[in-house]
């Protein structure tokens, strides 16, 4: 179940350099169905009480321009629940796409 995240009031900063997903029993990289590469970027989201958030999000595609302390646009932004039978269980972020907005971010891109 894909659930789509309302971004309305958030900022968004890349925290580190964007990396290829892999397989978590093969290691080999992650494709989605079109053939393009997943890429994880972290993410510190914030918000408008001064929360904040650090949170890996796929991406398809390997994104540009996406460097440290870049502010950026996430556009599509869904959360998926997961469980595993060893009772691990978290949330997986994905977006349509993440693209950097210069020097003034806009809150809540969706």
């Amino acid at each position: 179940m894909k659930l789509r995240l309302n971004t309305t009031g958030s900022t968004f900063l890349v925290s580190k350099d964007p990396e290829p997903a892999l397989d978590y029993n093969t290691q080999a990289p992650k494709i989605d169905k079109e053939g393009r590469p997943i890429y994880i970027v972290q993410l510190v989201k914030l918000d408008e009480q001064g929360g904040a958030e650090v949170m890996g999000v796929k991406v398809p595609g390997k994104p540009v321009g996406l460097s440290p302390k870049t502010y950026v646009n996430v556009l599509g932004l869904t959360a998926s629940p997961w469980s595993k039978k060893d009772g691990n269980s978290g949330i997986s972020f994905e977006a349509d796409s993440i693209e950097a907005a210069g020097t003034t971010p806009k809150a809540g891109s969706n």
